[in-house]
């Protein structure tokens, strides 16, 4: 697997990058009010429901409930249609509606995983013998966004721990690393220079590890939509979403610490931890509040965002005497 290097790129300073995020936001607020307006039975997302009702049709994927402490929250779902059809998927573009548009082409068969770094053997394996190496399990997460949005989604996977234990990693592997499919031939946000491509995500070993990071091959029963990270993703629930990587193609074990993509891109607003944390602003706006999606219309309250959304009991040992605003 051939890893992407620094080629002299030189990012865009991070005053330049979030006031247009920002604006897209608000584009996409004031496109949700005329919806509103306009009467739309569906209220502000009828839009996207549309729009992923044309996705093609996807495979059954069964799972047993999963006995994870803190695996299965008993919060609303939130309706299949917001959760495929509003989506952050930067290599489709940056509008929410871009994956669910333009990513229905997407190929994920064949589709190979890579094993590298700090491990006894580097091994490529395919998707079909990553999918059966242990039992498939159901867990209904939060999802918490950077942007102040949230989720609840039922995710069809295992915990990460098992393909960390099948790659026997070496005692020097303190770091894992996830490197995501960067194919301009289908993917045209690579355009954008947004990001440096491929996207690349990292956890600590022992996050890693933990019994709820998850890797993840489906939702809602079926095998994932190529807007939500097909054919494999993270999800990593005490983590803003950006943590979780989609369309993994590699991941390898390291002995430092790496830089994240978001971390190269601003790193004065995104930390290499980047732990749910209502006490923890980001410098343009708060997370002492979200809006879940689909939620009882646009108008909807603001729901207040809990430490580590909610995983606090399972994770909060990871991070103990850890200063959480320095390491954030």
């Amino acid at each position: 697997m051939h890893f992407h290097r620094d080629r002299g790129f030189v990012h865009r300073a991070s005053s330049e990058i979030t006031p247009r995020r920002l604006a897209e936001t608000r584009r996409d607020w004031l496109r949700d009010l005329a919806l509103a307006a306009a009467g739309s039975s569906l209220g502000a997302f009828a839009a996207r429901d549309a729009l992923a009702s044309t996705a093609p049709a996807s495979r059954a994927l069964p799972g047993l409930r999963s006995s994870v402490d803190g695996a299965l929250t008993m919060e609303k779902l939130t309706p299949r249609e917001d959760a495929s059809g509003y989506n952050n998927f930067y290599e489709f573009g940056t509008d929410k509606a871009d994956p669910a548009q333009r990513a229905q082409g997407l190929k994920t068969q064949p589709w190979r995983v890579s094993l590298e770094g700090e491990v006894k053997a580097p091994r490529t394996l395919d998707l079909d013998a990553l999918i059966k190496l242990a039992p498939m399990e159901e867990r209904v997460y939060r999802l918490r966004c950077v942007e102040g949005w949230s989720m609840v989604v039922p995710w069809l996977g295992w915990s990460l721990s098992h393909l960390i234990k099948a790659a026997e990693p070496t005692g020097n592997a303190k770091f894992v690393q996830f490197v995501t499919l960067a194919d301009a031939a289908q993917m045209p946000g690579l355009r954008s220079r947004v990001l440096d491509w491929p996207y690349v995500e990292a956890l600590r070993m022992d996050e890693a590890m933990h019994p709820l990071a998850m890797l993840v091959f489906g939702m809602y029963g079926e095998l994932l939509p190529p807007q939500n990270g097909a054919p494999l993703r993270l999800a990593v629930p005490w983590k803003y979403g950006f943590k979780s990587a989609k369309s993994i193609v590699a991941i390898r074990f390291l002995a430092q610490q790496p830089r994240t993509s978001w971390e190269k891109a601003a790193p004065s607003e995104y930390g290499f931890y980047s732990n749910v944390n209502p006490n923890v602003d980001h410098p343009r706006w708060s997370q002492a509040s979200e809006r879940r999606i689909g939620e009882d219309g646009l108008f909807a309250k603001r729901r207040r965002t809990l430490m580590f959304n909610g995983y606090e009991a399972q994770v909060g040992a990871l991070y103990a005497g850890l200063d959480l605003k320095k390491f954030y």
